[in-house]
């Protein structure tokens, strides 16, 4: 039976601006949208609350959170994954690209060989058929070029995967995000207690690595991506001559540039920059690069992504919304934006004919208090 409801007396975020109206939805689609400040009766009355389109995140780790919660403890894949999906849910994401890392190390104990990517792949696959998940999951693999084992990882992957995204890493200290390595080393300390005897051992085992499998490791994945028809994205990149690689292989998305430099060349590549919630809330990078704020007041922001907290990106879209006193603009980057970058026209826009993910948030003192969130028109939170 089709389920057919009205949303009505909310600021309907738009293409470019904020209007009050009313949505319709039939068929788990948006179906009309009445601008104005008519109540329609037998309608769900949002009392003024805005309505944007569900949260398009490219980039979390949450799922790996929700795997392994403490040292040595592994949940269930498919316990960590519902649970995983009910949070996202709570905070207004109705698309995400699960970001499953791959390429190991098994030489390193810190670093124990847990493959886990294809598991967690085909474990989203199911869930996704038995229609047991309340949002739509995609498939992120981070490949770590300064590893072991990524090769023999892509290969396990097939197109029943439905890869979406492939992310370029490189982690060798010295470069890209660990250009600084005193921010590395306290970082080594700090949540694995490494000495500093091991923090040497470290970065010489990973510089060696990277001399060992880097290009070829990089080859693989440009390749696997094209292979898979994923879009391709840079990670960290810091310097022009990293942006130039990224542009050589055609990336479409630049996750977390470390500096203005490398930002701005992105743009004039026409590669998304995309930043983390967590860092614009917080005013800072935690790894000591460059600030989202910097990054928006430049122009050269296109994508948030909640990165490793998911309450975040709503909360700084909507702080963004109130810096620039232009809500739609803010909303845009975690919506629209997102959604062309990989392809995804079906979403990301409150318009007729678009799936019905739907957020309902209010304002608290500029505090967003989510009030309800539909995902292809069922309700989820």
């Amino acid at each position: 039976m089709t389920k057919e409801f009205s949303l009505t007396n909310a600021r309907l975020i738009l293409d470019g601006e904020v209007s009050r109206g009313t949505i319709h939805v039939a068929d788990n689609l948006i179906v009309s949208i009445d601008l104005g400040e008519t109540i329609h009766t037998n309608a769900i009355d949002c009392g003024g609350d805005f309505l944007s389109p569900g949260l398009i995140e490219l980039h979390t780790d949450n799922l790996e959170r929700h795997r392994k919660p403490r040292p040595g403890v592994l949940q269930p894949m498919r316990d960590a994954l519902l649970a995983h999906d009910g949070e996202l849910a709570s905070t207004g994401i109705t698309t995400v690209f699960d970001a499953l890392r791959i390429g190991s190390v098994i030489s390193d104990g810190r670093n124990a060989y847990e493959p886990y990517a294809l598991e967690a792949a085909s474990t989203m696959r199911r869930l996704k058929e038995d229609n047991h998940l309340r949002i739509d999951h995609q498939v992120h693999l981070r490949a770590e070029v300064c590893s072991e084992t990524l090769a023999e990882e892509l290969e396990e992957f097939g197109p029943e995967q439905d890869i979406g995204i492939v992310s370029l890493m490189d982690h060798t200290p010295g470069q890209r995000q660990f250009r600084d390595t005193a921010q590395l080393i306290l970082y080594l300390k700090g949540k694995y207690g490494m000495s500093d005897t091991d923090i040497e051992q470290h970065f010489t085992n990973m510089r060696n690595l990277q001399d060992r499998h880097g290009s070829a490791h990089r080859k693989a994945t440009v390749a696997f991506a094209n292979a898979a028809g994923a879009v391709l994205a840079s990670h960290d990149d810091t310097t022009i001559d990293d942006v130039a690689q990224s542009r050589a292989v055609n990336c479409r998305l630049a996750e977390f540039p470390t500096t203005l430099e490398a930002a701005s060349e992105c743009n004039d590549a026409g590669i998304a920059v995309m930043m983390g919630a967590p860092n614009l809330m917080r005013g800072k990078s935690h790894s000591g690069n460059v600030s989202a704020a910097e990054l928006v007041s430049t122009g050269d922001l296109q994508i948030l992504s909640s990165d490793y907290i998911p309450s975040t990106l709503l909360r700084a879209a909507v702080k963004l919304g109130i810096m620039l006193d232009d809500m739609a603009a803010a909303m845009k980057m975690v919506t629209v934006t997102p959604a062309q970058v990989v392809g995804l026209d079906d979403r990301g826009r409150l318009a007729r004919g678009q799936r019905a993910d739907i957020l309902r948030f209010g304002l608290e003192e500029s505090q967003p208090i989510i009030r309800g969130v539909w995902s292809a028109g069922r309700q989820v939170a």
